[in-house]
């Protein structure tokens, strides 16, 4: 070959390999291009997530305190189970883990070897695991350490879960967090963003093996702990609201569920909301209610978990906000405020029944519930006789127009504005306010259309305040995580209803409701009641007992004179014969008030009568000669009795500082042996006057405390609070609760 073509050969070559090689490198720098501007952040971010463990540290929920500061609902430390599965070597590996934390946490082994296959360096395994269980999981992590030298897969996080102390306490108020601690119901749901707070964070790097490197590669975001609640509710007074109200859920077979909100009528501030039957709080998802898991059982397999997410959804749900009712004869209270305001009546006014009325020309009489009528009554008269004809010529003379404007200026038109979730509106004729003759008759006394029950006590609170109409509210602060007030609730005016004239008017109306009229069975005592008994009638029959069902309530305020308190009661479908208000709701009404106006330090103001019937205290005649004890007894006011043939006394019954009632019984024993040997069966004392109870009473030797009745002392007895049958000593004082014994109802179209 000629040197010549070698020469050209040579340069041939050359030519090639700088072809390669531009090739070659520009080959690498479209590469690199694309590594670092297309794909750059999606690489950085997989380079850091191989460097550094970002774990969120949850923030403490803040705590809900009643308006004493006794902790309604708190957050406790708990623990998260977190999985890295990034860090297995091996499936060997993956079995071990899976197996250990399955037979620990009470999982499905293959549900967590799946979870140990993810590409991922944080899997939630369990959350919200217990010390216990935590300390079993720390002694798996050193087991797989030591005996398999598995590292880097198990971590603890701690978090919080929610607590509740006094368990079905307020639960539709107060309401309940997820498995995520968000708030899903009640104050816990409205004030959520306030006691979340905020989570922290806490970075690590990690070495090569997946394992974390000494603190000097940590970096820590503290969590900032979440805002508390001070809220307006008594937990003494919401405790004696849920227990007669559930007493009177049991005595009456109530069937859809009882309210009970009381509310300081100057501030708006809601002191105690029960809604009986309620649900314990720290296991909501649990169905209470007898009937309706009665009811789910009798349903086709397919229908039953749809019946039961619907049940749950009525346990949760908050009646005293969010379900309507018809009123009933409480409204009579708002028709006779409007009335007085107008001037429309006075005392000089009259009003006659027959026994029914007809409203208009050409319309259907309508029956009131004494058929043998009132005849001519006063305003007042009509008030304390609940007389439906009587407010039928009442709503004709306030007419359409004006009924409106005050429906509306007491604030049933629209929501309360309430700090609680899921607030209903009012149902009435027609939304712009108009309503035909008819409606106009049988609205006057609180029939036909519906109101929530937090607008029925905010609307009565006005009548009782002076006539302004407020805001109501649950949560008197917010306090932050070192316990400063952030955030106070001022009282909310929204408006002047009625003058300070006919408040006082209508408070004298009332009071004497309470005293003498419909409203007897509230009656408290030494307290100066004002009161409207209510029973509306459904038109629907919801228990499928064939009868249609009503509502009995009753709505009231204490001090007449000064008022500070008022209290609605309603229960919603009581079976049977017993379904007005003055029956089965206005008991209950006075059991609550007896108990909270002490409480509240409310002053007493007795009668001479009531100061003749009231119990007094026992003086302590143990140790005594049998006659000192005797005449000690005697001076005191007491009947002694005594068993035994010593001559000092050994023991006493009822026991010193007893209240027992005036010329009440004291058994002396000579001997202790003989108290528990002298027992009686207690006798059943229901459905009977006074002076029977009292009779009967005294063939046993037992004492009574009259409760419920009126100064008059009349009545039929209710309820007794030993069950008859029980043995108890001779001289135990059993109360008896006394109702009147009428029935004071609207009428049943």
């Amino acid at each position: 070959m000629s040197k010549g073509a070698n020469t050209k050969l040579v340069h041939r070559s050359v030519i090639i390999l700088i072809l390669i090689l531009v090739i070659g490198f520009g080959s690498a720098i479209l590469r690199l291009t694309q590594l670092s501007v297309v794909q750059g952040e999606e690489l950085q971010q997989a380079a850091v997530a191989q460097q550094l463990n970002d774990t969120t540290i949850s923030a403490r929920r803040g705590t809900i305190y009643d308006t004493n500061g006794k902790v309604l609902a708190q957050s406790a430390t708990v623990w998260k189970v977190v999985l890295s599965p990034i860090n297995f070597e091996s499936d060997e590996e993956r079995t071990i883990v899976s197996q250990g934390l399955a037979e620990i946490l009470d999982l499905e082994q293959a549900d967590i070897f799946e979870k140990t296959k993810e590409k991922s360096y944080y899997v939630v395994v369990k959350r919200q695991i217990e010390s216990d269980v935590r300390d079993e999981i720390l002694k798996f992590v050193d087991e797989l350490d030591e005996e398999h030298n598995i590292t880097g897969v198990i971590d603890l996080i701690e978090d919080y879960k929610r607590y509740y102390p006094y368990g079905s306490f307020a639960s539709s108020l107060i309401g309940f967090t997820g498995s995520d601690d968000q708030g899903l119901s009640g104050i816990e749901y409205q004030y959520d963003e306030s006691l979340t707070g905020t989570p922290g964070r806490l970075v690590t790097a990690k070495n090569a093996n997946g394992t974390e490197m000494p603190f000097d590669y940590e970096q820590k975001v503290q969590a900032e702990d979440g805002n508390s609640l001070v809220l307006t509710i008594d937990e003494t007074i919401q405790h004696i609201m849920e227990k007669y109200l559930q007493k009177g859920i049991e005595e009456h077979k109530v069937y859809n569920r009882a309210v009970a909100i009381m509310m300081e009528v100057n501030t708006g501030a809601i002191l105690g909301m029960a809604v009986e039957e309620g649900y314990d709080l720290n296991d909501p998802f649990t169905l209470v209610s007898q009937t309706a898991k009665d009811e789910i059982a009798q349903l086709p397999e397919d229908e039953k978990a749809a019946a039961e997410s619907a049940a749950l959804s009525k346990q949760w749900r908050n009646k005293a906000v969010s379900d309507t009712y018809y009123p009933g004869s409480v409204w009579k209270i708002i028709t006779s405020s409007m009335a007085l305001e107008e001037n429309l009546v006075n005392d000089e006014s009259r009003f006659y029944c027959t026994g029914s009325y007809v409203p208009f020309e050409g319309a259907s009489s309508i029956s009131c519930h004494n058929t043998a009528g009132h005849g001519t009554q006063t305003f007042e008269e009509a008030v304390c006789n609940s007389c439906n004809p009587a407010f039928m010529q009442i709503g004709n003379l306030i007419g359409a127009t004006k009924f409106w404007e005050y429906y509306q200026a007491f604030g049933f038109s629209e929501k309360t504005g309430i700090d609680l979730p899921g607030e209903s509106e009012d149902i009435f004729f027609n939304e712009d306010g108009s309503m035909g003759p008819m409606d106009l008759a049988v609205a006057s006394f609180g029939q036909n259309f519906s109101v929530t029950p937090i607008q029925m006590v905010t609307a009565v609170s006005a009548v009782a305040n002076g006539g302004k109409l407020l805001q109501p509210y649950t949560v008197r602060q917010i306090l932050d995580s070192d316990g400063n007030v952030v955030e106070s609730t001022d009282t909310t005016v929204k408006r002047q209803v009625i003058s300070e004239e006919v408040s006082k008017e209508l408070c004298a109306i009332l009071e004497e409701n309470a005293i003498s009229g419909a409203a007897k069975n509230g009656y408290v005592q030494g307290y100066r009641i004002a009161g409207k008994t209510g029973t509306s009638e459904k038109l629907t029959d919801s228990n499928g007992d064939g009868m249609e069902d009503y509502i009995p309530s009753f709505c009231g305020f204490a001090p007449a004179d000064d008022p500070q308190v008022a209290l609605l009661v309603y229960f919603d479908t009581p079976p049977g014969g017993q379904y007005y208000g003055s029956q089965v709701a206005a008991p209950v009404f006075a059991e609550i008030m007896a108990e909270v106006l002490p409480y509240l330090e409310v002053e007493t103001q007795y009668n001479e009568e009531e100061l003749s019937m009231l119990d007094t205290t026992a003086g302590n005649y143990v140790g005594e000669s049998v006659e000192q004890a005797q005449a000690a007894a005697e001076k005191d006011g007491f009947v002694s009795i005594v068993k035994g043939e010593g001559t000092t006394v050994a023991a006493q019954i009822p026991a010193a500082e007893s209240r027992i009632p005036q010329g009440g019984t004291v058994v002396l024993y000579t001997d202790t042996a003989g108290v528990d040997e002298d027992m009686v069966e207690v006798p059943d004392l229901t459905g009977l006057s006074i002076s029977d109870v009292n009779s009967i009473a005294s063939q046993y030797n037992l004492n009574i405390s009259i409760a419920g009745a009126s100064a008059a002392g009349e009545g039929i007895s209710q309820s007794q609070s030993i069950a008859q049958g029980t043995m108890v000593s001779q001289g135990t004082v059993v109360i008896v609760t006394f109702v009147q014994d009428s029935s004071y109802g609207e009428p049943i179209f």
